[in-house]
């Protein structure tokens, strides 16, 4: 084993640019050894000899530390609170929140005059609607998923408890009380091990690298996040976040060549990635249009196999991230839907499409409407390599492209509508159009977060006709609730309701 502070030390002096350590020929094994040796115990501070353009010198960090089993317990305990109880106990605990979730739904309900409730069994629980038993987290093969499930991890990147800044993993603590410390992930029962392996290379690339890493962007820095997507075939997808702060084009080549060749010729080629992105963001988050995805190297997509479909992805789009789950879910949606080939079917908040295009061979007519373009170019890449032709895909903000879709579709024929939106809920304008459309008589809407804004979307689809907030057509009345566990070792679910009017 290499003494870690000497290699480090001799990892300085290679890592100028040209100078490149791993460039160099290697004996077998090399790329594991190095992992293995700069994982363990503490890093010493790799300190450039000058500060980028457009970074400021900082202070001396704080030692909050070793990293030892109090650490990634308390992380384990905020990222994934229920990951001591067996999967049994952690669907009796989420079941529990769902019912909690459809009484406090039917004490909202009591307010107003007129809002139906579906039976007098759901009554008498409290409940405003029938709710179903809880749909576990497994594969179509009816085996459990609990472990590794996520298909798509974002790493950050700040000081660690030893006080080095440049530690990826996950936050612990608040920006407000100024305690944020970054904790390695890789004990984390719901992340893979392809995602935490990735996460440990960039950790690797960091600390050999001149270049700080952007912790606040006033201070100057630029390496910043990593996300890591994979597919059930073991494709892997990695996207590296970099704040360009004042620098030169020529200056971020170098930095681009710097990531790119250490995940094919250095010690991160041991990854294996399919692809390699590069964005640069001077945002907390940007999408592909406000800044482009740069591919390094690889492939451009990943794609996916699920409920008989190949889809595609994109580093922006959409995808839910238990790929399991997810087929459980859509098969639980296609239930409730009951869509024929009378009906079309709207899919808002539609994704990569593949609600609707798991329908489309049920549905008249597919119409899908999504914020990211991306997500839309693949949903319409998917729908002509399977060969579907009845779909329809608008790429833009919901509010503004479903009220004109509807008016052009008021011919009489049924709409069911199904809305997966984010953990905003919807925006009023949506709601509205959906609640005036006499078309729409069957609603199915999927929830990762059934309070707060979702609560106000259902109230506002179930209350009697309201003139001031726009609310003219006939209330819906809300059926059923479907839990779906998506996301096991969490106190979260997907609530899967069902509205009819």
């Amino acid at each position: 084993m290499h003494n870690l502070r000497c290699f480090l030390s001799r990892v300085g002096h290679f890592s100028k640019p040209g100078l490149l350590p791993w460039c160099s020929r290697k004996p077998p094994g090399w790329s594991q050894l190095f992992l293995d040796s700069a994982c363990k115990g503490t890093f010493t501070h790799v300190t450039a000899k000058k500060c980028q353009r457009g970074q400021k010198s900082r202070k001396k960090p704080s030692c909050l530390g070793p990293l030892d089993g109090s650490w990634q317990e308390r992380l384990a305990d905020v990222v994934t609170p229920l990951w001591r109880l067996s999967y049994e106990e952690q669907l009796k605990v989420k079941f529990e929140a769902q019912k909690k979730t459809l009484r406090r739904l039917e004490s909202y309900f009591q307010t107003f005059n007129g809002v139906k409730v579906t039976t007098a069994a759901a009554k008498l629980e409290g409940f405003c609607c029938l709710l179903h038993p809880i749909i576990p987290s497994v594969s179509p093969h009816i085996l459990p998923v609990i472990d590794g499930y996520r298909n798509k991890s974002t790493f950050s990147v700040n000081r660690g408890p030893d006080g080095n800044p440049k530690t990826v993993g996950y936050y612990l603590g608040t920006w407000r009380d100024r305690n944020v410390v970054c904790i390695r992930s890789n004990h984390l029962k719901n992340i893979p091990e392809k995602h935490s392996q990735v996460a440990q290379y960039y950790e690797v690339f960091l600390r050999q690298s001149p270049v700080e890493p952007c912790l606040l962007f006033h201070e100057g820095g630029h390496w910043r996040e990593l996300i890591v997507r994979t597919n059930s075939q073991g494709h892997t997808m990695a996207i590296v976040t970099f704040h360009p702060q004042e620098l030169r084009q020529e200056e971020l080549c170098v930095q681009k060549e710097s990531v790119k060749e250490f995940f094919i010729k250095g010690p991160g080629a041991v990854c294996d990635l399919t692809s390699l992105y590069f964005q640069e963001s001077t945002r907390t988050r940007c999408s592909h249009q406000q800044s482009p995805y740069q591919l390094l190297f690889g492939e451009p997509h990943i794609f996916e196999e699920l409920l008989g479909l190949k889809i595609r992805i994109s580093p922006d789009a959409f995808f839910q991230i238990n790929t399991a789950g997810a087929e459980m879910l859509y098969r639980t949606v296609a239930k409730l839907s009951g869509v024929n080939s009378d009906t079309i079917l709207l899919d808002i908040c539609c994704g990569t499409g593949v609600i609707g295009l798991s329908l489309a061979q049920y549905s008249s007519q597919v119409l899908g409407i999504e914020l990211v373009e991306q997500a839309i170019e693949d949903a319409r890449w998917t729908a002509a390599f399977n060969g579907i032709t009845n779909c329809e895909f608008y790429a833009g903000r919901a509010e503004k492209i479903l009220p004109q879709l509807l008016k052009s579709k008021e011919d009489g024929q049924l709409i069911v509508a199904v809305v997966n939106p984010a953990r905003a809920g919807l925006h009023y304008q949506v709601v509205q159009a959906i609640r005036n459309c006499r078309a729409i008589r069957t609603l199915v809407f999927i929830s990762c977060k059934p309070h707060g804004e979702t609560t106000r979307n259902i109230i506002e689809l179930c209350c009697p006709p309201n003139s001031t907030k726009k609310l003219l057509g006939e209330p819906f009345v809300l059926r059923q609730a479907v839990p779906v566990d998506l996301f096991p070792h969490t106190p979260h679910c997907e609530l899967v309701f069902l509205f009819t009017r």
